[in-house]
């Protein structure tokens, strides 16, 4: 690879861009807005919410809405103390704005990664420098400066928003999304107020809204809101060596009295409502238990997020460890020498670290645990394509890394071309998606993966010759969206319409035709979207025998059944007769009556 120079090709064009202010500023609303909908918004509520979690949520959403009762979420008419109420307040919200709809289930997840991505962007346009260096005011930044802080922003929003785990949970109805923005914009508005001492009340502002962010998370998940961005900023003043901050600028009396403000009043009127009941559930179990312990059989081996990090931050993975090896973070002397505002980089290294170790620690381990380190990785690979791409000198030449990282990464697509190819033998049959490997070969969307990945493995290789490698980030972008768009939001249709579709089809006939007197049993398994989909009480049992026994303390003179066709032919049917059977795919429908029992009513 040639040596790299202090300018770069496209830094006369990008000087050209950077010398119309409303030309730059036009471009980088557009490109979030254009970004963020693609990743976020485009085809947010055409699928049906998926079993098991994402019914949970969206349906005590809905009995919130439905009863009035903003303080207790329930599900299924029990207390769901499993989560704070923001995420429910925001689908709610929704439910009064424009109906209860799977796309607004979905919208406070997608709003809430639009703006983590739009603060991203603005915090690498502040103090996006590839490497430290000294840096003046705004006005005074060298135009070199300016051209590395306008790339590193435009990258790291792209990285930001297109990985796999970002867009998971982005188009998901649950709470981590809303957590990972919430707590992602404490810690960078933590990092805007440390990065301008030289204006007071700039720096007060940002101090404030960082607080008031992490209030916002603590009301999503809990502690764990203010726990772990309290963690990343102690130990990155402490490796700074400016621990005195935390009374010197930080403004704790009016940040603290402002988190308390915000969070204290719902944590007072749901405990006053449900007493030593939600303490137990909420601060026990969901979560001092989940740190110590396993809890929902959700146990992992101690390298369980090396893996979920690789796959869930592809296909950027194969850059990140040289984004964080060429900031050399061993050289604490050296950082502590530089100014607060070439810092970002170590700071985002710091978040990353100090996230992905705590829930290596902890005994549960899900993979949505480490979303919120998802932002700290595209700061860091941001910063290392913008220095790439603009051919500035690192701290010490690093070619190598560089070079390995492009080959890892050429090696990626060919890796998940044949992956595409080869899926269906690895694909096991889920019992409610009969002949999955088979219809997702029939559709052609695993061939156009293959094809997408091959053709990016083809262009890479291409940049290679030419030593063109640093716009392989480019490659990167193209190919992931057309990976999106073409087979994964194809593929998510096609697995909604044989899983999920089935049982949303039994859960309107149940919502149109029974009555409030006949009740709804669900056996062999839960599926929380019956009771969404239905908006009835549903009760489940799982065991055949259990099924039988139950049915024997009905007084109702007709009832609803479901469960698939296998586990209801094992009911004896000795008190309740079957009069009507209703298929869907896997799934069976069946109302019982009593003949005594209606005799009696008659």
């Amino acid at each position: 690879m040639a040596s790299r120079s202090k300018s770069s090709p496209i830094f006369p064009w990008l000087k050209r861009w950077l010398s119309v202010p409303t030309l730059i500023v036009g471009a980088s609303i557009l490109w979030v807005l254009l970004i963020s909908w693609v990743a976020f918004g485009w085809q947010l509520g055409s699928t049906g919410l998926v079993d098991e979690t994402e019914p949970l949520f969206a349906e005590a959403a809905r009995q919130m809405y439905a009863s009035g009762d903003w303080i207790t979420p329930y599900f299924n008419g029990d207390p769901r103390f499993d989560k704070p109420p923001l995420v429910y307040w925001g689908m709610a919200l929704g439910f009064h704005l424009w109906g209860v709809t799977e796309w607004t289930v979905r919208l406070p997840s997608a709003l809430a990664a639009f703006a983590l991505t739009g603060f991203g962007f603005y915090s690498l346009r502040r103090f996006g420098v590839p490497r430290p260096q000294p840096l003046a005011s705004d006005t005074s930044r060298s135009g070199q400066s300016q051209a590395a802080l306008w790339t590193s922003a435009f990258i790291g929003a792209a990285v930001l928003a297109f990985n796999p785990e970002t867009i998971a949970w982005a188009r998901t109805g649950v709470s981590d999304m809303l957590l990972a923005a919430t707590m992602g914009a404490a810690l960078l508005a933590f990092f805007l107020a440390y990065a301008q001492p030289q204006t007071p009340q700039r720096q007060t502002a940002w101090y404030l809204a960082a607080y008031g962010f992490a209030a916002l998370a603590v009301l999503t998940k809990g502690p764990v809101g203010i726990v772990l961005p309290g963690l990343v900023v102690l130990v990155f003043l402490a490796y700074t060596g400016q621990l005195s901050l935390l009374w010197r600028e930080m403004r704790l009396g009016p940040g603290v009295l402002l988190f308390l403000v915000i969070t204290i009043p719902w944590y007072v009127l749901v405990i006053q409502a449900n007493g030593q009941a939600y303490i137990e559930s909420f601060f026990g179990y969901h979560n001092v238990e989940r740190f110590t312990q396993v809890v929902n059989d959700h146990a992992a081996p101690w390298y369980f997020y090396f893996v979920v990090v690789a796959v869930g931050f592809l296909p950027w993975s194969p850059f990140l460890p040289y984004a964080i090896a060429r900031l050399q973070p061993w050289r604490r002397r050296f950082w502590q020498r530089q100014p607060r505002t070439s810092h970002l980089g170590l700071f985002a290294l710091i978040w990353f670290a100090v996230i992905f170790g705590f829930f290596t620690i902890a005994v549960t381990k899900l993979p949505s645990y480490v979303l919120p380190l998802m932002p700290a990785a595209a700061i860091l690979v941001g910063l290392a394509w913008g220095d790439a791409l603009l051919h500035t000198p690192s701290l010490r030449p690093m070619g190598w890394g560089f070079r390995v990282s492009v080959i890892l990464n050429l090696v990626l697509f060919i890796g998940l071309g044949a992956a595409a190819l080869y899926s269906p033998n690895w694909i096991g049959n889920d019992p409610a998606m009969p002949n999955l490997p088979e219809r997702l070969s029939q559709s052609g969307i695993l061939a156009h993966a293959a094809i997408i990945w091959g053709l990016a493995a083809l262009a890479g290789l291409v940049l290679i010759i030419r030593r063109h490698s640093p716009w392989l980030w480019s490659i990167n972008l193209i190919a992931f969206v057309a990976f999106l768009t073409i087979s994964i939001l194809p593929a998510y249709g096609l697995i909604d319409t044989a899983r999920q579709a089935p049982l949303r089809q039994l859960a309107h006939i149940i919502q149109t035709q029974a009555t409030n007197t006949e009740p709804v049993i669900m056996m062999g398994f839960k599926k929380p979207s019956l009771v969404f989909y239905s908006q009835r009480p549903v009760t489940y049992i799982y065991a055949a025998d259990a099924v039988d026994q139950h049915l024997h303390r009905l007084t109702a003179p007709s009832i609803w059944l479901v469960g698939r066709r296998q586990e209801i032919a094992q009911l004896t049917f000795q008190t309740y007769q079957p009069t009507e059977t209703i298929s869907q795919g896997t799934y069976q429908l069946v109302k019982l009556t009593c003949p005594d029992i209606t005799q009696d009513i008659s």
